[in-house]
């Protein structure tokens, strides 16, 4: 949900670079609400008593480990979803453009869902692993590390038991997109102003409320999604899922019937709390990096401020930037006297 406006002053691999530095700060600092909304999904017995109770609960049993539990898996799997994502998207892309290099509205939202989908099947055994060590007590692990939850899964399980669930991820985008589409072509009768006069605050708030309906509506799918990758008659307690099931829409019905529908959306409000820090530490950790990325490439005088550097022309890209330095300086020229 949340982006950031394209650059031209940084590299491809600088862009993929902030985008994973931005993703790992964001779940990193985010973790324990992501762990209580994970457990609350399973339905794990620490949270039987609700939103505050779980934190304590956790902590008594688990210790401050058990908040952190399973952020490496989600820290690795944004790389190889984001360079999956963005070479997917790109050659479709290619794929569909005319003589004049342009792409219909409808084929790059189709080129966007098929890249999606490619990411996702590319990293979701990494999802259930993330899911598996939310779910197990830190301090009695039936898995140790990434590396070995994968190999463990994979040979008293099966390959298909790291792809559980994999269809609720592709129905539950869906609600998701109508939730996102509903919720952005309404925002200038929100703002009552046009789209285009609307601020970096104003856009934050946008993505904010965009996120919060889409996973709102798409949240019982996820749920669903959560119980399948933790159960399996393997594990004790069957990985801690509070209903027993045979497939996804067993898993529904099984939860409605036992739990009430409401149980669908367990785990809801350490989800909607979740979404202003990820947001906000996401954008913070792109511009902290970008900073980084702009000074190592002569565009501002400091990684700590956005001070221009002078008589750099910032509508120049990385490589004709320092290609024009390097034509400078074989000309003798002065760094006092050019101008870039």
């Amino acid at each position: 949900m949340a982006s950031v406006k394209k650059d031209n002053r940084l590299t491809a691999s600088q862009s993929f670079l902030c985008t994973g530095f931005s993703g790992f700060l964001s779940r990193s600092l985010t973790s324990p609400l992501e762990v209580v909304r994970v457990k609350s999904q399973v339905g794990t017995f620490h949270c039987k008593r609700g939103f505050c109770q779980s934190f304590l609960l956790i902590y008594q049993s688990e210790g401050l480990r058990g908040f952190w539990k399973g952020n490496l898996a989600s820290c690795l799997r944004l790389f190889p979803y984001t360079a999956v994502h963005l070479a997917t998207y790109k050659k479709i892309v290619h794929l569909h453009m005319d003589e004049l290099g342009f792409i219909s509205q409808w084929r790059a939202i189709l080129a966007g869902g098929l890249a999606g989908f490619a990411a996702a099947l590319a990293t979701y055994p990494l999802e259930v692993v993330e899911t598996r060590l939310i779910a197990q007590n830190c301090k009695q692990p039936t898995y140790i590390g990434v590396i070995h939850s994968l190999s463990k899964i994979y040979r008293s399980e099966g390959l298909l038991a790291l792809y559980r669930g994999f269809s609720l991820t592709v129905l539950g985008a869906f609600p998701f997109s109508i939730g996102c589409y509903a919720v952005y072509r309404n925002l200038d009768k929100i703002w009552q102003e046009p789209p285009f006069r609307f601020t970096p605050l104003q856009n934050f708030i946008n993505g904010c409320i965009a996120a919060g309906v889409a996973q709102t509506l798409s949240y019982p799918f996820e749920t669903v999604k959560r119980k399948m990758q933790a159960q399996s008659a393997r594990l004790p307690h069957y990985g801690g899922v509070d209903v027993h099931f045979n497939g996804m829409m067993d898993c529904f019905i099984q939860v409605v019937r036992n739990k009430g529908v409401l149980s669908l959306w367990s785990g809801l409000t350490a989800n909607m709390i979740k979404i202003v820090p990820c947001f906000g530490l996401l954008y913070t950790g792109f511009e902290l990096c970008k900073q980084v990325c702009l000074y190592r490439n002569g565009y501002i005088i400091s990684p700590l401020s956005y001070q221009l550097a002078p008589g750099v022309d910032q509508s120049l890209g990385p490589s004709e930037l320092q290609e024009l330095k390097r034509y400078l300086r074989n000309r003798n020229f002065n760094s006092g006297d050019s101008s870039f």
